[in-house]
């Protein structure tokens, strides 16, 4: 029995790893983009542009990897994906220019969106119910903690060594994954190449959209994720540029903004238990829009201390935590027969739209206060009147999804 749990565990622990990988990815990188732009001859809003690139291909990754998964098996693709992050990290590693970088950073976004989509879908062919929450709460935590660590370790590396240094152990984090897949999961989907994949693929699309529910709750993951994505892209600027911190304290101010998210992720999943998952929505929504406020006065004073603005950055943050997890749980409900497609939907378009949103800021930054907060000021506030204008409609069509 005890052989038993820790082979478990170390199954929970790995496809916990395999979702936070694209989390690790960005946020470990974030402390190198001002050393690396002044050594690849750049300049910071052209080096932001290594989000962009590398969300842009966890977004067009997405759907061809879950497609494929139900296609040939899991593993396989699992594997191809990791071997696929870890090449594009040694082509970061070693980059000469901020062109090979931003390829380099595109081809690890079609890497890490494999491990994104096939984990989750992993959980659903051996679990369901509260085992498959259970399991699912165990990701969500380890992609939380993600991070809060990972500009820590970021920005300690750059500091004691040099700006490559983070995309090095992000290359050597691919390669213990890659082994760590070969041990410690196992196949859990038999190959399907009876169906078309084409006709699955548009049956599954054109399904989704015929669902109110489905849209709306898409709409609440995309819309705030749009806004934090684009202050991750700048933060490095906002912290280390513009107000002057050490890069050395940049991990653990960063860090902050992934505590909030842990913290509502805790509350979130205690007051499930006694209320309707609209309500709770609603509170994650009132938090993103309470923040986006306060970050809209600032842009508008293109001025701010600074404690105030992390402030209210982390108010944000802390509403994801309730709003992205019940959102997409809503936006799933009415589709269990192809709730892979439409978790690769939602997750396609989370990122695609995150892309955008990254590159945008890089576009319009200019080492203002202003520009720098604007994207998520905007998407924050468009979040809160999306839920009430939705509201009636949702109230009409969500059930109660508490486990029972």
């Amino acid at each position: 029995m005890n052989i038993e749990f820790a082979v478990k565990r170390r199954f929970i622990i790995v496809l916990g790893c395999l979702t936070g990988i694209g989390a690790l990815s960005i946020d470990m990188s974030l402390p190198s983009i001002p050393d690396m732009v002044i050594d690849l001859s750049s300049n910071l809003s052209t080096g932001q542009f290594i989000i962009g690139a590398f969300m842009a291909g966890i977004a067009l990754g997405q759907m061809p990897a879950g497609l494929l998964s139900d296609r040939i098996g899991r593993i396989p693709i699992l594997l191809s994906g990791t071997l696929i992050f870890i090449f594009a990290g040694i082509v970061t590693s070693l980059a000469t220019s901020i062109e090979i970088m931003l390829l380099g950073r595109f081809l690890q976004g079609l890497g890490a969106s494999v491990g994104v989509v096939v984990s989750r879908a992993i959980v659903r062919d051996i679990a369901s119910g509260k085992k498959a929450a259970s399991i699912l709460s165990v990701m969500v935590m380890i992609f939380t903690a993600t991070p809060m660590l990972a500009p820590i370790i970021g920005g300690f590396l750059v500091s004691q060594f040099n700006w490559r240094a983070p995309f090095i152990a992000i290359t050597i984090f691919g390669i213990i994954i890659f082994f760590s897949i070969n041990k410690g999961l196992y196949e859990t989907k038999k190959p399907d190449k009876d169906r078309h994949i084409k006709q699955q693929l548009f049956n599954g699309i054109r399904e989704f959209l015929t669902h109110k529910q489905s849209i709306i709750g898409m709409l609440l993951v995309v819309i705030p994720t749009m806004g934090y994505m684009s202050l991750i892209t700048a933060s490095s600027s906002l912290i280390i540029g513009i107000y002057n911190f050490p890069v050395k304290w940049f991990g653990p101010i960063f860090a902050l903004a992934g505590l909030a998210v842990l913290i509502g992720s805790v509350i979130n999943r205690r007051l499930l238990k006694k209320y309707n998952i609209l309500k709770i929505t609603g509170i994650g929504a009132l938090f993103v829009g309470l923040g986006a406020i306060m970050l809209i006065y600032f842009a508008w004073q293109n001025q701010a201390n600074f404690i105030w603005l992390w402030f209210s950055i982390c108010i944000y943050m802390l509403g994801t935590g309730f709003l992205i997890s019940n959102a997409t749980a809503m936006a799933l409900d009415p589709v269990p027969k192809i709730a892979g497609i439409a978790a690769s939907i939602i997750g396609t378009l989370q990122n695609l739209c995150s892309s955008i949103g990254s590159i945008f800021t890089g576009i319009i930054y200019n080492h203002s206060i202003t520009n720098t907060i604007l994207v998520m000021a905007v998407f924050g506030f468009l979040t809160l009147i999306v839920y009430l204008l939705s509201y009636k409609a949702l109230k009409q069509n969500v059930v109660d999804l508490n486990l029972t």
